[in-house]
């Protein structure tokens, strides 16, 4: 039993079966009746390949997480995005089927075959770092791709993120307005590209307040993990040199930087001001609470899947979009004149 046979007992097109599958207004109450009394008599389900035989459309989004250097289910604002994502797909009449990248790198496999493959209507990829270039390829095909945190430049892709020149201004304006003018910045190596976005906003904005960028406060570590922030400001404490306020491209790597001080016996906020990234959690119940700039996970996540909605339909072409980010000021950044 299949489509076609569904449709010949019925005495109408494939199409037409097709459309009530799917839930199309334009077929007559009689001939809809008629078409799933027939399904229902001979225990026809329909399958994903009888719903896209009319309508070209499979139901299906990608979700690919990007890199090498791969993200997984435990990052917290990757998470949140993808949370945000599934629910307005859900609602829009999508379901989403995730590629794994595991057995990728050994086997030749490539992400635009297996799209092609499961016939996905679209694709949402998630930042990761040192690319395949297997992501440039899905990005230069006519599959409607979408990119978070991860800049796409194809005719049918766009991308949305944080705006990260935002985040810098908020962060010298608030240490600005507590009396601090030694800002430094904790990120990873220059392989991680929000990173670099970060921290040339930062130098930016100093540079609008006519603040000094000193190198040596300046500092780097593995990646956006807690252990890489703490290794990173043991160095910077080693160096004998500190800046009275850090700014860190991650809350990870923020709370690995606080743990550093305080083992050394300096104060945050007294002898350092921290300001994270992201609002994890966590952020609120560490000591002390963390000042950080909060990314709206729910606003991006709904962004994308409407962004990716209207390239699927042909109502948007290429685009890129920022959301605006927000400070969430706690006690790990106090005023300098107090100190």
């Amino acid at each position: 039993m299949n489509i076609k046979t569904v449709a010949k007992l019925a005495g109408v097109s494939v199409s037409t079966v097709s459309k009530i599958i799917n839930n199309y207004s334009d077929i007559s109450a009689e001939t809809r009746q008629k078409v799933l009394a027939i399904m229902k008599e001979t225990g026809y389900i329909p399958s994903n390949s009888a719903k896209t035989l009319a309508t070209k459309k499979s139901g299906l989004i990608g979700v690919v997480f990007a890199g090498k250097l791969n993200i997984d289910f435990t990052h917290p604002f990757f998470v949140g995005v993808l949370n945000a994502f599934k629910k307005q797909m859900g609602l829009l009449g999508y379901d989403l089927l995730f590629f794994s990248n595991e057995k990728f790198h050994s086997s030749g496999e490539d992400y635009l075959a297996r799209c092609r493959h499961f016939q996905v209507d679209g694709c949402i990829l998630l930042s990761g770092q040192e690319l395949e270039p297997a992501i440039h390829e899905l990005d230069s095909s006519s599959i409607p791709c979408i990119g978070v945190d991860l800049v796409l430049s194809g005719t049918s892709s766009g991308h949305i993120m944080s705006d990260n020149n935002r985040m810098s201004d908020k962060v010298v304006e608030h240490f600005y307005l507590l009396g601090y003018r030694e800002i430094g910045y904790l990120g990873p190596s220059a392989q991680y590209d929000i990173s670099s976005m970060r921290e040339n906003g930062l130098v930016q904005s100093l540079g609008r307040w006519g603040l000094p960028v000193q190198p040596a406060w300046f500092i780097h570590g593995d990646d956006f993990s807690e252990e890489s922030g703490y290794a990173a400001t043991k160095a910077l404490i080693a160096g004998g040199s500190l800046p009275r306020a850090l700014f860190a491209g991650s809350d990870h790597l923020a709370i690995g930087a606080i743990r550093a001080l305080r083992e050394h016996g300096l104060q945050v906020p007294g002898d350092v001001s921290v300001i994270g990234c992201d609002d994890i959690e966590a952020a609120g119940y560490v000591s002390p609470p963390l000042t950080t700039i909060r990314q709206n996970k729910e606003k991006i996540g709904k962004l994308a899947a409407l962004m990716l909605y209207d390239l699927i339909n042909g109502q948007m072409s290429s685009s890129s979009v920022v959301v605006e980010p927000e400070l969430i000021v706690r006690e790990s950044c106090g005023s300098c004149r107090e100190g």
